[in-house]
């Protein structure tokens, strides 16, 4: 999930929020106010509403520090990680590819749940030292905060301890079935499928609250379980993408027949006489012979169309020292990720400084259309 606003960075880690918090942000905010207002009758409204914005600032910070452990752990297995994003359910960690070993999985999942641990530990002992009552009633802000703050943290590891993907319980499992069976694919189809059942479970017991019990909580735990179900279905379907693209190096997948285009075409004519016709996604801009670049239909949107007559396709090409290259012997899988990591669909395949081909995600996709056809 990609940001929708950066608001900060630690550690080489940008921060963001996604558009959806905020809206969630509010409501918690809201929920927190409600709770006040029953547990702490006392207090003036005005007190109320600063310690209901205070706890859920505090809250995402938390979350914010949780995803930090996930994602300081994998940098420290030399797994790159570019964004922590807030969003509607929580924070996720852009974490660029999975761990190589069981026990950098085993870590990477315990981390988050312990950083929560701690926090919830650390928030319950400083409300103890400042004076914490049995009574809510009789707390002052600050330490009703803490309270709340060590409350919801001790949940948050609990919660993410659950054994189903995506949940942090879920990298455990499959760190143990991995380490058991020696197979990563099927550790993670394991704890896909529980995931999955974690998943629906939830969803029906928010449906059954929201009906029986607490409109609200209902609500918001089927949400919860719909995109728990989601993101272990997706991991699920992840892993079988993978399975079938295992032991294919880029060579075999690649298209060699690339269209070139003369880099003093204009615009207009690689419009109608190149795109329009072949319908291909991507071509090789040539410059006397040789390949300088890559262009893409999309790569037309940089200028307006009534310029696209003087416009000539080298001024619009991407070059290629520009861009990350692949070669022929490369797997496939790591080919994909690239694309992932560099945000393309496709990208130029190179030898000895020469141009073989492309491979586009289409490409990849095609495989696996035919393997499935044919139960390969």
């Amino acid at each position: 999930m990609q940001p929708s606003l950066i608001i900060g960075r630690i550690a080489g880690i940008h921060i963001g929020l996604h558009y959806s918090w905020i809206l969630i942000a509010v409501l918690l905010a809201g929920s927190f106010v409600g709770y006040f207002y029953e547990s702490n009758p006392n207090w003036q409204p005005r007190v109320i509403w600063s310690a209901a914005i205070v706890i859920t600032l505090l809250f995402f910070g938390s979350i914010v520090l949780h995803e930090l452990a996930h994602a300081l752990v994998a940098k420290a297995v030399g797994i790159p990680v570019r964004t922590i994003t807030l969003f509607a359910l929580g924070g996720v960690a852009n974490i660029e590819r999975d761990a190589a070993t069981p026990k950098a999985e085993f870590w990477m999942g315990v981390a988050g749940p312990v950083m929560s641990g701690a926090i919830g530990w650390a928030a319950a002992a400083l409300a103890s030292s400042w004076g914490r009552q049995a009574v809510p009633a009789l707390m002052s802000p600050p330490v009703a905060v803490l309270v709340s703050l060590s409350s919801l943290n001790f949940m948050l590891a609990i919660f993410n301890l659950i054994p189903g993907f995506p949940l942090d319980g879920g990298r455990v499992l499959r760190a143990a079935v991995w380490w058991v069976t020696g197979n990563s694919d099927r550790a993670t189809r394991l704890s896909a499928r529980v995931g999955q059942g974690v998943a629906l479970a939830l969803f029906a017991f928010g449906v059954w609250q929201f009906l029986a019990v607490d409109g609200i909580g209902g609500v918001w735990l089927a949400l919860l379980g719909w995109f728990l179900l989601d993101a272990a279905t997706a991991s699920h379907a992840q892993v079988e993408v993978v399975a079938g693209l295992r032991g294919l190096r880029v060579g075999d997948v690649m298209s060699s027949e690339c269209a070139r285009v003369p880099a003093d075409t204009s615009a207009q004519r690689f419009a109608d006489d190149y795109v329009l016709r072949t319908g291909e996604r991507c071509y090789v801009v040539e410059e006397e012979g040789t390949a300088t670049g890559l262009i893409t239909p999309s790569d037309l949107k940089q200028v307006d169309r009534a310029r696209w007559p003087d416009t000539p396709v080298r001024l619009l090409k991407r070059p290629l020292h520009q861009l990350r290259a692949v070669s022929p012997d490369t797997p496939v899988v790591d080919a994909l990720e690239t694309m992932g990591k560099e945000d393309v669909n496709q990208l130029p395949v190179m030898s000895d400084g020469r141009i073989e081909g492309v491979l586009s995600r289409r490409h990849i996709l095609h495989l696996l259309q035919t393997r499935l056809e044919l139960s390969m």
